[in-house]
């Protein structure tokens, strides 16, 4: 039954660690995105569909014709 202690406490020691490491790496900045930002403004805008098919189209003037 001593076993199970130990290995218990050995458990949940060797957990602590992995979480303190988890948290510095964190605050250290390991888990940073810095490649997405720098290619958002090569991916397109989502096409919203327009509702009313008698819109106007602001830079043109002229009628929105649905496909």
């Amino acid at each position: 039954m001593n076993i199970i202690y130990m290995l218990l406490a050995i458990s949940v020691f060797v957990a602590l660690i992995f979480f303190a490491a988890f948290i510095l790496s964190v605050k250290k900045g390991q888990y940073d995105d810095t490649y997405t930002p720098s290619v958002r403004m090569l991916f397109e805008d989502e096409i919203v569909k327009e509702k009313d098919t008698k819109s106007i189209h602001k830079a043109t003037k002229e009628p929105i014709i649905p496909k």
